[in-house]
This record gives structure tokens, sequence and C-alpha cells, in this order.
């Protein structure tokens, strides 16, 4: 009889990935299920990881010239009526407010009172009050481009939720600019597309593909959206990230209007891009194993923690004093964009405090007993290589070597993530070999089953409907390095216009 390896995390990911990712969530210290349906609470560890990730992204943002702003929560309802399919697209996920007081009924307890003149959407996205905001702002061609971008949070009223992947309210971030002509707006739209590949390829090590969404796949009043697609370990994809190029359709609709350097009066061309905490979600799946997650170093909360060892009370101060002088020396040193951080946990809680930092994912676990100070060393355990490898290494050379190894476990978690990814990306040209791949073996774990599939395209609607609605897929993205070879169409035979990105997603 096989004895069963012992993990952290119950269920495994082959077992049953959807409740894995949730009691990785619980075991990691991330968050946790808010009373507010559909909403979560982000725990200091959780909230350290996107904290992180802002930082980062808030950088590359200015080093484009982007500047930070704030808008309103609440959005007349008449903004949205403004623009009719974006007022379509969101219609179904809009919380209104319709009241601004309660008052006390004898025999009801707290109603809502005191109607209001117009009702307020809890905003689902920002282009309406933000597009008002710009009407006033702009008056020439001198005030373009203007690069605005705003951090906070939006209200979608999702049905089906899941924390980070999918919450009623989320943390985000959306950018806005607009611009003179329509070139300088697609360039924008590409730029930054680029930035959100650049930081969840190098920082999130999550390889990603880059494309344009179909007609029926973008935003809501979008004339044109770019993506990237990650693919998670239960081989669905995750958009990651969108920027979107709208063309003048908010212009119109906000009269963001100005004089030209003919004189004439033109309508801005405008652009908005956004990404969330979907992508701690992202990281989750694509890097965690079954004792839970494992953060890159380069987003991680922390890089290494001291787990001084001590049976005895009377080594107690000097493991102690071993540990603490490690830490200062350790957080002199630069990594990434900063210093190192470190964590000393010197609670007394035995193995359990070692498997509390396995499933938090942190990147180096160092154990300090006194035998290891004895020798100058320490036991080192790194994330990416699971719980059980350990090695001793002399302090000095710890010290000397540690950003090296940090940079090796990123590299590690993006080669392991990119291998997994190219290895379940396949091309095919068969019909009945495409509907075979996305049609589950075993049906009580649907989400085992598929992966990336490269086919041909007509470009037709109701292709796209039909692989949608025969097998819960849809075209990702029309990646922007689509090759050009000719082929048929995968769903009705007729001629491809190449080869297009198919995949179940979240």
């Amino acid at each position: 009889m096989k004895i069963k390896a012992k993990t952290a995390i119950s269920p495994t990911r082959t077992e049953d990935y959807s409740e894995w990712y949730q009691q990785v969530v619980n075991a990691s210290d991330l968050a946790e299920r808010s009373p507010v349906r559909g909403c979560m609470v982000i725990k200091p560890w959780g909230y350290a990881l996107w904290e992180n990730i802002v930082r980062e992204l808030d950088d590359m943002f200015k080093e484009t010239g982007v500047k930070n702003a704030y808008f309103p929560l609440f959005i007349p309802l008449s903004f949205f009526e403004k623009e009719a399919e974006h007022v379509e697209g969101f219609a179904k996920e809009c919380a209104v407010v319709t009241h601004h007081r309660l008052e006390k009924m004898p025999g009801k307890g707290l109603v809502p009172a005191g109607p209001l003149q117009e009702p307020l959407v809890v905003r689902p996205t920002s282009e309406t009050i933000i597009g008002d905001s710009f009407s006033k702002w702009i008056d020439s061609y001198r005030d373009l481009p203007l690069l605005i971008n705003q951090w906070g949070n939006v209200v979608r009223w999702e049905m089906r939720t899941r924390i980070f992947l999918r919450t009623s309210e989320f943390l985000w971030q959306e950018g806005h600019t607009a611009h003179a002509t329509a070139d300088e707006a697609i360039e924008r739209t590409r730029l930054m597309l680029d930035v959100y590949a650049g930081l969840v390829e190098k920082s999130l090590a999550i390889p990603v593909i880059r494309g344009s969404k179909t007609a029926s796949e973008r935003f809501p009043g979008a004339v044109d959206t770019l993506c990237i697609e990650a693919m998670m370990q239960d081989k669905r994809a995750l958009q990651a990230g969108t920027s979107h190029f709208l063309g003048q359709n908010f212009s119109k609709a906000s009269n963001i209007v100005f004089q030209a350097a003919d004189e004439k009066e033109e309508y801005a061309w405008t652009t908005s891009w956004g990404t969330s905490t979907r992508l701690i979600g992202a990281l989750i799946m694509t890097h965690g194993d079954d004792d839970g997650i494992i953060i890159p170093p380069k987003v991680a909360p922390s890089q290494v923690v001291l787990l001084p060892i001590f049976r005895k009370p009377k080594d107690r101060a000097k493991v102690m004093e071993f540990t603490e002088g490690l830490s200062r020396e350790l957080k002199s040193l630069r990594y990434g964009s900063g210093k190192l951080k470190v964590e000393i946990d010197d609670r007394d809680t035995g193995g359990a405090r070692g498997w509390d930092w396995v499933k938090k994912g942190i990147p180096l676990r160092v154990e300090i007993g006194p035998r290891d100070i004895a020798d100058n060393a320490v036991y080192v355990g790194r994330r990416d290589r699971g719980h059980k490898e350990r090695e001793s290494i002399k302090r000095d050379r710890f010290v000397r070597e540690i950003t090296r190894m940090l940079d090796e476990i990123q590299k590690t978690l993006f080669e392991r993530a990119a291998s997994f990814k190219n290895n379940n990306t396949v091309a095919i040209d068969d019909r009945n070999a495409f509907y075979q791949f996305f049609t589950p073996n075993n049906q009580e774990k649907p989400e085992i089953h598929g992966g990336f599939v490269l086919s041909q395209w007509c470009g037709s609607a109701a292709c796209e409907l039909k692989t949608k609605n025969d097998l819960g897929v849809t075209i990702r993205c029309v990646p922007f390095d689509k090759k050009t070879e000719r082929g048929k169409c995968v769903c009705c035979g007729e001629t491809g216009n190449g080869r297009v990105v198919f995949a179940k997603a979240y």
C-alpha cells in the first residue's frame, strides 16, 4: 500500500482544484470572506502583497508620464445613459443607491428614507464620470495628452464569486487618457498593455500572451480591447490585464472637445486600462502547490523568515542574539527596488511554525539553532523546492548569496510556468479533434482537461458563439504574433484569418 505524501493543503490540486484554491487562500492568511455577500477581507499578508504590486505598477505608470488622481465612488445614473453600449454592458452588475438616510420605524426597525432625486451607481468603472471631468479640463490641443490614473475600489454585483478572482467589490487601478489623434491613443493603448505584461512576467513570474479581444469580448463601448492572457495550473485562461482604445465614443458622450492647432473643434481620442487584485488569484493558481502559495521574491511581503530554535531555556539568549544580528545584516542589503525584507518568528509552536511559513509562500525559510550557531551556519529551505529540501549554509556565504538565491527562485518560477503553458498549448485544425480536446474525460473533474488551442477562425461571430455554447470555450485573444498561414476555420470549415487562442477561462 502506497502511503500518501503529507501536504499542508487538502484536497490537493488533482483531487479538487477549485476547493484547493479556496483552502490555499485560507491557509496562506491572505484573505477571508466578508459578512457582505461576495466581498472579501484582505488580511495583512495579502494586503502587503497587493501593496508591492501597486508600488511597482505605480512607478511604471509614472515613468510613462501618468499622474494619479481620484474621482467619486458614486456616479449619477444619467452619466451611464449617455453611452448606450457601455451601460448595457454593465447594467446587470451595477449596485444602485436610491436613498440617503435610514429611519427607525415601529415594528420594522431601520428602513431606507429620503429618496434621492437621481439614483447613484456605485462605480463598476469610471469612464463616464472621469469623462465629465476631462470635458472641463480640456480646452485646447495644448492640454493634451491628458494622462490620469486612479487607484481605488469598484463594485460589480457578481452572481458567482471567488476570493481575488471575482468578487462583488475589489481593488484596482483604472487609467484614463485623452489624445489629439487616433494614432497617439492607439500607441498609448499598446504601451499600457506592455506595462502590464512587463509587471506580470518580470515581477509576478507569470508568462502571458498579448493580443486583441474579438468584437464580442471587447470592453463595452470600446473600439478595440487589448489583453494579456495567462494559463493557470488547471489549464484555464485568466485575463490578467486589459487596455482599451475607446476611439471618440466616450468623448462624444461626455463632450470632451478641444480646439485643434487649425482652430477647429474636435473630439478627443481616449483610452482606458486596468488591472486588479485578480493578479493575486493569478499568482496563487500559477505558482501554488499542495503546500500552499509560492510568492515570487520580487513581490513577496517579505523575502526571508528567520526561525530561531531553542529547545532549552538557556539557549534562547544566544540564539536570539545570532538571529537578530543576522536580521540586521540582511535588512541592510538591497533587493529589487528597496531593502531586503526580513521576518523573525520566535513563537513557541513547534513544527507548526515552519508549516505556517510554507503555506504563506515566503521565498526563504532559515532555521537557526545552537548547532547551527556552533558551526556559524544556517539551515535554509527554498519555497520553490518544496518543504522537504533544505541545506546547511555558512552564515557569511548565505549573506553573500541571498540575493542571487532570490533571483534564482524568481527565474525558476517563471520558467516552470512558461514550460507548463507551452506544454499545454497545441495547434488543432480538425473540428472533431477540437471538440474532443475540450470535452472532459471525467465529468466529475472537467477542469483538469484542456489548455490553450491555436486554431483557425473565420472571423464569424456565429462560429465564436457556437464554440462557446457547445463547449464553454471562448476566443481569449487574437495574438499579436498571429501566424498568417492559410487554413480552414475549426468551426465551419470556411477560410480562416489565422490562428487565435481558444480556451476555457475564469
